[in-house]
Formats: structure tokens, sequence, C-alpha cells
């Protein structure tokens, strides 16, 4: 299986030009490559969770974090994408929507509209719509809920499946006892059922 290759799992397809931004040149296949993604992963991930910046509510620090988990391993890791996908907003409409995303989040926190578990949910699930990047959408949109929720005083969901790949993590990982119900979205009503839907990358 090749690198870009659309039948890899749970993995947006690359245009050409998005796969010649692979930094490591050594790299051959997609379990090379989802090796080398998850060590840089670790880094974007302990980064994020030591932040101490007020605003992580922002277009700067969305693209930040995403270049600190793909930036060893993509060229274009924290730019948004310039072409259309399987999934996700036009391209021309991602910083416009991702936006006005950040602004609502905000203002129902301040104004504490919903719960925060359901805040944490609207906004991880209209960032994972929006899918700002070439790649990496799922992941980034996941540790940019944790955060949300973490800067909140408010544990992490447990991610449903993905909870084995997160003990890799110590840093954001939660025990199997902190996993939360997701208010309805779109039908599901679960952790496991919204990432099953809605996190294939």
């Amino acid at each position: 299986m090749g690198i870009g290759d659309a039948h890899a799992p749970g993995a947006t397809p690359l245009d050409p030009d998005e796969v010649h931004g692979l930094i490591p040149g050594d790299i051959r296949h997609q379990a090379e490559l989802n090796q080398w993604e998850q060590a840089n992963v670790m880094e974007g991930s302990t980064w994020a969770l030591r932040f101490r910046g007020r605003d992580f509510l922002s277009e700067g620090f969305v693209r930040e974090l995403h270049r600190r988990m793909f930036g060893n391993t993509w060229r274009w890791a924290g730019t948004f994408r310039t072409t259309g996908k399987n999934i996700g907003v036009d391209a021309a409409q991602v910083s416009i929507q991702l936006r006005e995303l950040l602004e609502n989040t905000r203002y129902w926190i301040e104004h504490r509209t919903f719960p925060l578990d359901e805040i944490a949910s609207r906004f991880h699930h209209r960032l994972v719509v929006i899918h700002p990047f070439p790649n990496g959408n799922g992941r980034h949109a996941r540790l940019m809920t944790d955060v949300l929720l973490l800067r909140n005083g408010a544990a992490v969901f447990g991610w449903g499946s993905a909870i084995s790949k997160l003990r890799a993590m110590p840093v954001i990982a939660t025990s199997r006892h902190c996993v939360r119900r997701m208010p309805v979205i779109t039908g599901c009503s679960s952790v496991s059922c919204a990432v099953s839907i809605h996190c294939r990358n």
C-alpha cells in the first residue's frame, strides 16, 4: 500500500502535490509513515497541553497546532488545504468557516450557551466537517477538543476506539472510567458513534 493510497484505513487521500510534501525521504509505505507521524503527533500533543497562551481559540493556534503535530512529516503542515477532499467545505471557505466556528465557540463558553461537553462535541464535529488541512484533520480536531476541555477544567473525552492509540501519549490519555457520553449530534449519542462517522483520519 503506497503513501496517499485512497484505500489506506482512515486516511484522507492526498493529491500528488501533497505527497511530494513529505519531508523524510526514506519512507515508502503507509505503515512507515504512520509510525513517523505518531512520533510527530506526540510532540505536538506535548506542546499543546503545555501551551499557556490565552487565546487557543484562534486561527493562529489552530494552524500552529497542526504544524507542531505534522511539521516534521509534511512541508504543508499548518497550511490550509487548497484542494477538494472527500469530506470538508469548499477550500475557499475554510478560513471563513473556521473563523466563524472559533467565534461561536468563544461565545458559547463565555455565555454558557450549552453544557461544556456539548460545546466540545459541537466544536469537534464542526472542525472535522470544515476539514481545514490536507490531512491529519481527525487527530488535530481531537487534540483541539482536548485542549478546549482541559482549559475549561474538564476531563478529555475517551474518543472510543481511539483510546488504544492515546495510551502511547500519557500527556493526553485518560482512564477508561473517564469516558463520557456526548450529546446527540446528527443522530449520534456516544463518543464511539461520533468517532466512527466523523473521525476517519
